[in-house]
């Protein structure tokens, strides 16, 4: 994750050493400041090139999915321009606090604009104490979120991308795997991993639990492979104990090829070789804990995957027979782009398994026991495929390289997200059991925040969800009383921020099962979704 300031990405008043006008009471203009465009940097970016081909043309990989770039494209676009009317409409809004019907008029453009009405007591008092900007923005964030999400709950797995979820477990347990679990970086830029990046449906994956610096938690770890394994003995989902399959683990680092002293991982501070040697550590002492605690025939294949988050390039360390890893025998799927760009489809999908074979032979530093298993290799195959369509994505559309290589996120998404949304740059992850359990993840989220939004004068908007399982007694009671302790908690360790109505929460609960509605919630019980 990056927390440091790239040139040109902050510009406004209060870098400039000009203190901005409080919003809120007493606020005479009423107006809010928006954040910064980061469209002003595509300029000092070089083009990427694995977008052109020697004679000029626009590239075009055989092995690219059109339909599927375009759907995402709709989504991405849908979702961006939700998030980007929200200042437009406010400031519609705010030109309006004195007039005769304010309440009516209001409520009838956000309704209208939105999605969603407003909180009826902040416009009733906007005519004697102006209207708290802060407090509608944070809530307009939250309530777009919530509203974005349940149309994406109620949509079809065609609508929403995640394909044939039965399709994607039976190709995982041909390759020996009855469970993915993933464990990426917090940072917002990997938000779209899964169903961008990686081109998995999310119902396929076990688990997909983010951590500063892909830092996972062993012991969480171990208890969900736990789980995991009870309910293959118990029910035999989604196979027999004796199948003969294997759980994966993988954990997934990030870098930038523009900017990587600056805008790669803060929690290993933007050294790639330090977020992947981590990564690879904490994988090791996860399958040592398994092999220790389990005894025989109790292990876990492993996978270390690096993002170039500019591009969404993976980059693959290949195991070998024995499943150790080195952080120097990789697959570096940007070069293999250019090297099959031109190639016929066949010809494209063979240099894919031979990349792999190559980097497997490797020897020195990057040597080990041969290739991998041919599960292994055909995941890894499709992992690397998958993801040529994405580099086709990003060149399409952007030149080959965002042009928000850092940190553009909207929200901070506290506990267990929101499974509904998939897309880089929209959200902060910080995957809360406790507040100090959680304090680093959420103090790198802050201090992104505090660059984005509240130096704008913008308060940093937090979604805090949580899933209970409606099977177990008094579940949803206990999620619910959670929610608010984490905002409570939240309030305290950051109470200067609060203080000034710079943190805006959001409480909302899921039950664990697919399909589930989300449920707002405040002081004490539930509010209906679209209201406040």
């Amino acid at each position: 994750m990056n927390t440091r300031n790239r040139p040109g990405r902050s510009t406004g008043a209060a870098l400039a050493g000009i203190r901005p006008s409080p919003y809120g009471l007493g606020t005479p203009s009423g107006t809010l400041p928006g954040r910064p465009s980061v469209h002003a940097v595509m300029d000092t970016l070089e083009p990427n090139p694995a977008c052109t081909i020697q004679s000029g043309r626009l590239c075009r990989h055989p092995l690219t999915n059109d339909i599927e770039n375009r759907r995402l494209l709709a989504h991405e676009q849908t979702i961006k321009e939700r998030f980007a009317n929200i200042v437009p409409v406010l400031k519609r809004i705010a030109g309006l606090q004195h007039a005769p019907d304010f309440v009516g008029q209001a409520q009838a453009i956000a309704v209208q604009e939105l999605g969603f009405s407003l909180r009826t007591s902040i416009l009733a008092d906007a005519w004697a104490t102006d209207l708290d900007m802060r407090a509608l923005y944070g809530e307009s964030v939250l309530g777009t979120l919530r509203l974005l999400a349940e149309q994406t709950r109620a949509a079809t797995p065609a609508e929403t991308g995640e394909g044939n979820v039965d399709e994607a477990m039976s190709f995982l347990l041909d390759c020996g795997y009855h469970a993915v679990d993933i464990s990426p970086c917090s940072d917002g830029r990997l938000k779209g991993l899964a169903r961008y990046i990686l081109r998995l449906p999310a119902a396929a994956v076990r688990s997909r639990k983010s951590y500063a610096g892909a830092m996972f938690d062993v012991e969480a770890n171990v208890k969900r492979w736990v789980e995991t394994e009870l309910m293959r003995f118990r029910e035999g989902r989604p196979v027999t104990a004796d199948a003969g399959t294997r759980y994966l683990k993988m954990v997934v680092y990030h870098t930038s090829s523009s900017d990587p002293a600056h805008e790669g991982c803060a929690a290993h501070g933007s050294n790639e070789t330090q977020a992947a040697g981590k990564g690879l550590e904490r994988l090791r002492e996860f399958r040592q804990a398994i092999e220790n605690s389990f005894c025989c025939g109790a292990s876990v294949d492993m996978l270390l995957v690096g993002v170039d988050t500019d591009t969404d390039a993976i980059k693959v360390h290949i195991p070998d027979a024995d499943g150790e890893i080195s952080l120097y025998r990789t697959v570096d799927n940007l070069s293999l782009y250019r090297e099959t760009v031109n190639d016929n489809e066949n010809n494209a999908r063979l240099k894919v398994y031979q990349a792999i074979q190559a980097a497997s032979a490797k020897e020195g530093w990057a040597g080990g026991n041969g290739e991998p298993h041919e599960g292994m290799r055909r995941l890894i195959a499709t992992l690397l495929i998958n993801n040529l369509s994405q580099i086709e994505y990003v060149c399409g559309n952007w030149g080959g390289r965002y042009p928000d290589i850092g940190h553009n996120e909207r929200f901070i998404s506290v506990g267990d997200g929101f499974e509904e949304f998939q897309l880089r740059n929209l959200a902060y992850f910080a995957h809360l059991h406790t507040v100090e359990e959680g304090a680093p993840d959420m103090d790198v989220g802050i201090k992104i925040f505090k660059m984005l939004n509240v130096s704008h004068g913008l308060p940093i908007p937090l979604a805090i969800h949580f899933r209970y399982d409606n099977r177990v007694p008094g579940s949803r009671e206990r999620t619910v009383e959670r929610c608010q302790r984490i905002k409570a908690a939240i309030e305290s360790r950051y109470s200067e921020l609060a203080r000034q109505g710079l943190l805006v929460s959001g409480m909302t609960v899921q039950d664990k099962q697919p399909g589930s509605p989300i449920e707002l919630i405040g002081t004490s019980g539930t509010e209906s979704f679209a209201g406040h």
